[in-house]
């Protein structure tokens, strides 16, 4: 089995602040979230053929922000449902 390769930054990178932790979460997490279902749903909807990655990229800029607003609200209910049902010992 091959190891789990570690990304380490450089040591002088400029890097976002701890605090902003649920932000920098929420944002890549939804960004991945929404491209994925947008991929989907417009295969869904119209097919595969022609113009979907441009179909894609416009259900996209919608989904995006409303995924990014979500994952903030929804979030800490996760984190408690976790915490619930996850023994953290």
């Amino acid at each position: 089995m091959e190891a789990k390769k570690v990304i380490k930054p450089q040591p002088n990178a400029r890097r976002i602040p701890k605090k902003f932790t649920p932000y920098v979460f929420a944002f890549f997490m939804a960004g991945i979230m929404a491209f994925l279902m947008s991929m989907v749903i417009v295969a869904a909807n119209s097919g595969v053929h022609s113009g979907y990655l441009l179909r894609v990229v416009h259900a996209y800029a919608l989904a995006m922000p409303v995924a990014f607003f979500c994952v903030l609200i929804v979030r800490p209910l996760v984190m408690y449902l976790v915490s619930a049902v996850v023994d953290m010992r």
